[in-house]
């Protein structure tokens, strides 16, 4: 892995991948959903949509002719604290891509027909997930842990704010923040690092100008309102999906490796205890597991299961079970074992391909201004204990649990009982 940065505080980080044909570029801009305001729900996103359409130089019917002449990809995708445009192609085209993803960040014209236009796809999205039920679940999830709090908002936006946005609150959006400063180049496959900056030079041209630094990875925004809470989204479907879960510190938190091993016991797997105990022995649901949300200063872990609504009460009893078991007793040795070299082999497997390592390098440029080698990231899963991953457990599942249930209920009192004993 090499880095430099260049005037204006653009910083360029590449990694060569020999085994590869390939090449990932990635601009990543430090500005996701929580930067915005209530008025302007959604911003960021919009905007992802709409520098697609046009630039000076390129329509979008060109934009997308370019890529597909060279059997590439071009796309991107935003967070809560970070929006990402990317491309992956043979490394033979690696100049393309640098001059397609630098064209669109710095340059994209926000036309008000385009604006229009935009407008209807990003409702049409929301409209979509609304008719996926993990996908609202999940929006529903974060709004019962953060409330409002930015973090707590869709990062897509609602209908209301989408519908609203005028073209100049967006093209301001754009000018303000799509700074060299807030930037990262991440470029991983089969490429010279010297090559790439010599690239992002050319295409970032004039905006590379002296006196300024790199912004330092976010550090949070305040404190968080209140308690988690329960939210029921009452739907006429035919399970009950349910998200519970407990507030977490952020991703700097000295204890992730462990709480990382925590996750894959009791959900990362399938031979993980809710799996086990919800699926495996009992047949009460098709998929449940948990997952880690983390953000700069805080963060969530949750439980997912869907399950028919007659199954429901006792999938909540079964998962609070485990849940308050681990927190007074603990993980066994061979749990911690197995989620170890679970993890292990994930991150390993998931690199595989120079997309994936575009990925790595730009989420550890923005979110801590430095890279971890591999190696070093294996240590730290081999170096956690099983007496760390159990007071983790203690310390986090002793926390305010919230939740989120989406399916055929008319009010919280048709919940189960012990569900709104623990949420809430």
């Amino acid at each position: 892995m090499r880095r430099t940065v260049l005037p204006g505080g653009l910083r360029v980080v590449t990694e060569f991948v020999p085994s590869v044909r390939s090449a990932s570029v990635g601009v990543w801009v430090n500005v996701g959903s929580r930067d915005e305001g209530p008025t302007v729900a959604g911003a960021a996103h919009f905007l992802e949509h709409l520098l697609f359409k046009a630039t000076p130089t390129r329509s979008s019917v060109e934009i997308a002719q370019a890529v597909d002449a060279v059997g590439g990809e071009l796309n991107a995708f935003t967070a809560q604290e970070h929006t990402c445009y990317y491309s992956h192609v043979l490394d033979e085209d690696l100049e393309l891509a640098v001059d397609l993803v630098a064209d669109v960040v710095l340059n994209g014209v926000c036309a008000a027909g385009d604006v229009a236009v935009e407008r209807d796809v990003v409702l049409e999205e929301i409209a979509m997930r609304d008719d996926d039920p993990e996908d609202t679940l999940g929006e529903v999830f974060l709004a019962s842990m953060f409330g409002d709090h930015p973090l707590g908002r869709p990062v897509i936006g609602s209908i209301e704010s989408v519908s609203e946005m005028t073209r100049n609150q967006l093209q301001s959006f754009h000018l303000r923040r799509y700074i060299p400063e807030r930037m990262v180049v991440a470029v991983a496959g089969n490429i010279d690092h010297d090559h790439v900056v010599a690239l992002v030079r050319r295409h970032f041209g004039a905006r590379l100008t002296k006196g300024r630094t790199p912004v330092p990875p976010r550090s949070g925004a305040g404190r968080l309102p209140g308690r988690p809470s329960l939210i029921l989204i009452n739907r006429d479907s035919e399970q009950t999906h349910m998200s519970l879960g407990v507030r977490i510190p952020g991703r700097s938190w000295e204890h992730r490796w462990a709480l990382s091993v925590l996750n894959g016991a009791l959900g990362g797997g399938l031979s993980s205890r809710l799996f086990q105990e919800i699926r495996e022995t009992r047949g009460l649901a098709y998929s449940v597991f948990s997952t880690i949300d983390t953000f700069s200063d805080c963060g969530a872990f949750s439980v997912y299961a869907g399950c028919l609504p007659e199954r429901f009460d006792e999938v909540v009893r079964l998962t609070t079970e485990v849940l308050e078991t681990v927190a007074r007793d603990g993980i066994t040795d061979s749990e911690c074992r197995i989620a170890k070299g679970s993890l292990r082999g994930a991150l390993v497997l998931g690199l595989e391909d120079s997309a994936s390592r575009m990925n790595r390098l730009g989420r550890s440029e923005l979110n801590y201004g430095e890279y971890r080698t591999i190696s070093d990231t294996l240590q730290r899963i081999d170096d956690v204990t099983v007496d760390e991953v159990n007071a983790v457990a203690r310390k986090v599942l002793s926390g305010h649990f919230g939740a989120a249930v989406l399916g055929p209920h008319r009010s919280k009192r048709s919940l189960p009982q012990s569900l709104r004993a623990i949420a809430g």
